[in-house]
């Protein structure tokens, strides 16, 4: 999906929760519709993000390696949110049946829990049913399908990722975490605001809706390891015959005012050690392009 083409998809879909006769409305039981109408509001409230291919892969990456994280809304992008894949960040199993997952959304719950809803784009759910043998009825099916959600705890601790929810997805979750912090670091990543494609920007005017935008999240060209030491001004004394290569890592960085708050901040790959030394071989470099 082009990221002009998802404020459309997102106006379809919310109509397609606003039904009282659509197939997700008819197919779930009373008990459930109070979540659907909470859908419902995110979407609607919901600003937009397009996350590219690179940036989606650090994410998983990075998130992999989240032993905890934070879901209230001062971590987040915005209050609520509909961020988009491209290209998914894998497969889940979801009723013994491996689904690709392509977007979330997410917003405030009750009981100060954050909703996270796992979208699946239309045609790939197709596929992921023809797989399994399974029939599929597209009839009336929004281009984006919201397929499960989770209740995450919102503290003011992070919370251990072993801790949430068993039905929280951890490849899903932990690249939403890091996504959330990555978005953070203005010197990691670029931001640029897509609008929407001239039907759908037609529409919103007709509705007395502000034009709707994408804020495009991709990582900046100069994500290279770098021939630099962060840490060059700690630990005097010490000294090093070979130069070698860290990888990239969480750092519990302080910030806030004087320093006294601390939040999880990703550290790219660089290469430590003076300056002319033999760089150790045994050592491996991820680069990252776009």
């Amino acid at each position: 999906m082009h990221p002009s083409h998802l404020p459309k998809a997102r106006r379809q879909l919310l109509r397609h929760l606003e039904d009282p006769g659509a197939p997700i409305r008819k197919k779930t039981g009373p008990d459930n519709q109070a979540g659907l109408d909470r859908l419902a509001s995110h979407v609607r409230a919901a600003e937009m993000y397009w996350v590219a291919a690179d940036m989606a892969a650090l994410a998983v990456s990075s998130g992999a390696q989240l032993a905890a994280a934070r879901w209230a809304t001062a971590d987040r992008p915005a209050p609520c949110g509909l961020l988009w894949w491209d290209g998914g960040i894998g497969s889940v199993d979801f009723q013994s049946t491996p689904l690709p997952v392509d977007g979330v959304m997410w917003g405030p719950a009750p009981d100060e829990t954050c909703s996270v809803s796992w979208l699946v784009d239309r045609r790939r759910l197709a596929e992921a049913a023809a797989v399994t043998g399974r029939e599929l009825v597209l009839e009336g099916v929004p281009p984006l399908v919201p397929m499960w959600s989770v209740l995450l705890p919102v503290t003011a601790d992070p919370v251990s990722m072993a801790d949430l929810p068993a039905e929280a997805p951890t490849v899903a979750v932990g690249a939403l975490a890091a996504a959330w912090l990555l978005m953070q670091q203005p010197m990691l990543i670029d931001r640029t605001q897509q609008r929407a494609d001239g039907p759908t920007r037609r529409a919103h005017a007709r509705d007395g809706l502000p034009d709707p935008e994408v804020t495009v999240v991709d990582l900046r060209r100069q994500y290279v390891p770098q021939d630099q030491d962060p840490d060059a001004n700690e630990g005097e004394g010490r000294r090093y015959r070979h130069r070698w290569v860290v990888s990239g890592h969480w750092r519990n960085q302080a910030c806030g005012p004087e320093l006294s708050e601390r939040r999880q901040t990703w550290i790219p790959s660089y290469v430590k050690g003076p300056e002319g030394a033999p760089l150790l071989s045994t050592e491996r470099v991820n680069v990252w392009r776009r």
